[in-house]
């Protein structure tokens, strides 16, 4: 089957490389990132929603794949044990818009091998996968850089946000906060460090 048979597979003219599947609702950000992906040689799969790509990684032999975190119906972080359990050596890079600390320690405590942040382009996601086979650096004490007082912000609300299971309006009340204020918050990209 050509991948003018199949609109979800994008095939590059010579790659031999490794298949790749790409989890993300949003359609152009996918069609993109397979397009560059497969220009530096991997094959690759898409699926729009969690069914799609549970679906592709039990009829595919995919290696690597990219998750976005927020997506309709079940979450990214939902997924990465779900095809954990279909391809065990699977690696996966989460990709998300709305990136936290909290959620960064989930996605990887659930088995993602890293986690990158949105925008990011072809380069970065292959960075994100050699970085996460990487051994481990001793930390340098002299590279901290203090979080903003904004980013600190949201790091803590997404842990208390965690903490609650997703629920908004139990986290507005632990943090003493309305619901409302604090869908606006979330509704935010969250600031930089």
């Amino acid at each position: 089957m050509s991948s003018l048979d199949n609109p979800q597979t994008e095939m590059p003219g010579e790659a031999t490389g490794k298949c790749i599947l790409i989890v993300d609702d949003d359609e152009r950000l996918r069609d993109q990132l397979a397009r560059a992906l497969g220009r530096r040689g991997l094959s690759t799969l898409k699926a729009a929603n969690f069914d799609e790509a549970v679906e592709i990684a039990r009829t595919n032999a995919v290696e690597l794949a990219t998750v976005d975190l927020r997506m309709p119906g079940r979450p990214g972080l939902e997924l990465i044990p779900e095809l954990l359990a279909i391809r065990p050596e699977l690696q996966i890079v989460v990709l998300t818009g709305y990136g936290s600390i909290a959620t960064a320690i989930e996605a990887i405590r659930l088995g993602a091998l890293n986690y990158v942040q949105k925008p990011a382009d072809a380069d970065d996601v292959l960075a994100a996968f050699e970085k996460g086979n990487a051994p481990p650096l001793a930390p340098a004490e002299s590279d901290y850089v203090a979080p903003s007082l904004a980013r600190a912000e949201w790091e803590h609300i997404q842990r208390v946000l965690a903490d609650c299971g997703g629920n908004i309006s139990e986290a507005a009340r632990r943090l003493g906060v309305h619901r409302r204020t604090l869908q606006r918050k979330l509704g935010q990209f969250p600031p930089k460090a």
